[in-house]
């Protein structure tokens, strides 16, 4: 082999397309003489390896681009977490492959075809090929069928500093159209800020829908350690206890805000005060659970059918 095929061979983690070989006048002969002397192996009936046993991670993405062809890209959470997102693992290996293109299967990818504009779609590095990371995780997202995979990966990626939310709703306008854009949208505008207001209006929405009594917002209380609070939503039970929901953003993430939350709860709680938490997230897509919780504690109401 020359050297700019073996440079492009170890750019590539010992895989090669045998389109790339034929380009540096390695014929089919001469691969099949390489998998006799078993220095090289098959992979698909496009794919050479030049290494032998399991393939890592990062060989199987590179099998899967090239066997895909030349107008194909890693996508979904395999670009994602090529990106640096953390927590959303898959094992299969998720590639985006122009609407036209023709292929045999591979065990263990999973293609998607698009027409999209697939030179706005990759990034610009010249590493293998890959999706930017915004259209990754929102095309990904609007392929989910319930809404907590799809908001959390979103607010994921957002929380773990890899991109803004502000990035990620131009991306949903550059994708249009988008499914779910518009609750997307929304669940990015609470991470940037605005979750108290939208929350406030999704509890309202709840007790209408579920026929319980309007809360009272944004009451003053002294906890146990002298500190002035204002809780979200109060409500007085029968027997003259008072029930707190306290709303916390669409996903918590952050550990430190998380467990000052919970302790700010605690402190809250008194003998005739219920100090009880629920995500913005459960208002907007799981209202039934979180009223059904709400009833079970004494509030007047009807008990959803579809709650757990």
């Amino acid at each position: 082999m020359n050297d700019v095929l073996e440079a492009l061979i170890a750019s590539q983690h010992g895989m090669v397309a045998r389109r790339q070989l034929n380009r540096h006048g390695v014929d089919w002969d001469r691969v099949r003489d390489h998998g006799y002397a078993r220095r090289w192996v098959e992979r698909t009936p496009r794919v050479i390896s030049t290494v032998t046993g399991e393939l890592t991670r990062a060989q199987r993405e590179w099998l899967a681009v090239l066997h895909a062809g030349e107008r194909s890209m890693l996508g979904g959470l395999t670009a994602a977490e090529r990106h640096g997102l953390t927590g959303w693992h898959r094992d299969a290996v998720t590639v985006y492959v122009d609407d036209e293109l023709s292929f045999e299967p591979v065990d263990g990818v999973r293609f998607f075809r698009s027409r999209r504009p697939f030179d706005l779609l990759r990034h610009p590095r010249p590493v293998i090929p890959t999706c930017r990371l915004e259209p990754a995780v929102l095309l990904f997202a609007a392929y989910q069928t319930t809404p907590r995979p799809a908001h959390g990966v979103i607010a994921a990626s957002v929380q773990q500093r890899l991109t803004t939310a502000e990035r990620m709703v131009e991306w949903i306008d550059v994708l249009r159209p988008l499914r779910w854009a518009k609750p997307f949208k929304r669940t990015l505008g609470d991470i940037a800020g605005g979750a108290h207001s939208g929350a406030e209006l999704d509890v309202r929405r709840m007790c209408r829908r579920y026929g319980i009594p309007m809360p009272t917002g944004q009451q003053a209380r002294v906890d146990r350690s002298g500190k002035r609070r204002w809780t979200d939503c109060e409500w007085t039970l029968p027997d003259g206890t008072t029930l707190v929901l306290e709303v916390e953003g669409s996903f918590h993430l952050d550990v430190l805000e998380s467990m000052s939350d919970h302790r700010r709860g605690r402190r809250l709680t008194t003998a005739n005060r219920i100090v009880i938490r629920c995500s913005a997230f459960e208002l907007r897509f799981e209202p039934a659970e979180v009223a059904a919780d709400l009833i079970a504690l004494g509030l007047p109401g009807r008990v959803p059918g579809n709650a757990a």
